[in-house]
């Protein structure tokens, strides 16, 4: 069973990954770009570590431009990350043969997050199975499993080489003269996984994920 699974190279998208694999899945990760910057290419060495096949896929700038509009309209990026994130899965869903579609939304995210109704559109609409292996995990537990789990860096949204939607977002901001840091919020810490905590099991993790040691 084969699920494409939205990756960013973060925490949460990573450990949605490791569960998955952990439930029997054949996980694909995919990372988004507009093509403006080759920023995938961090998260493509997450994946590459980690052991997971890994694809890009390629949206339309005028998404990414919409995004923009959405940003300096409302003057925080709220709705803007959440348009990325919808057309993200429909584009996802929408490739030949794709039947399951994933991403690491948690129980307490607020943006991006599709609820009930949305969420049963993009199967509907689409025919997939949208999985999302976090929506029942709290905060704490996360971070529980992340440190158990991986090696992670976490640094200030400007200054971490990452791979989601805001980096080409906030790039465009500034191509258009407008200084993100009027939009996003300040200081806002966001991570990077940079591999396994302890490399403990060798086969892949599609089919059995590496676990820690005690």
């Amino acid at each position: 069973m084969k699920v494409y699974h939205l990756y960013s190279g973060g925490k949460d998208s990573s450990l949605a990954a490791w569960i998955l694999a952990k439930l029997g899945y054949e996980v694909r990760l995919v990372t988004v770009t507009f093509g403006t910057l080759d920023n995938w290419k961090y998260a493509e060495e997450t994946a590459r570590r980690l052991g997971f096949e890994h694809e890009i896929l390629k949206l339309s700038g005028e998404i990414l431009e919409r995004a923009a509009e959405m940003a300096v309209e409302d003057g925080r990026p709220g709705r803007a990350i959440q348009f990325i994130h919808e057309k993200a899965l429909e584009a996802l869903a929408s490739k030949p043969d794709v039947e399951r579609v994933s991403d690491g939304t948690r129980r307490d995210d607020r943006v991006p997050y599709l609820d009930l109704p949305k969420a049963r559109s993009l199967e509907d609409r689409f025919g997939v199975a949208y999985i999302r292996p976090l929506l029942g995990l709290g905060y704490r537990t996360i971070n529980e499993l992340v440190g158990r789990l991986f090696e992670v860096e976490i640094r200030e949204s400007e200054e971490l080489e990452k791979s989601d939607y805001e980096v080409e977002l906030r790039h465009l901001l500034r191509k258009r003269g407008i200084d993100p840091l009027s939009i996003f919020p300040k200081m806002h810490y966001q991570s990077r996984v940079l591999g396994w905590k302890e490399e403990k099991l060798t086969s892949s993790p599609s089919r059995t994920a590496r676990v820690p040691k005690n």
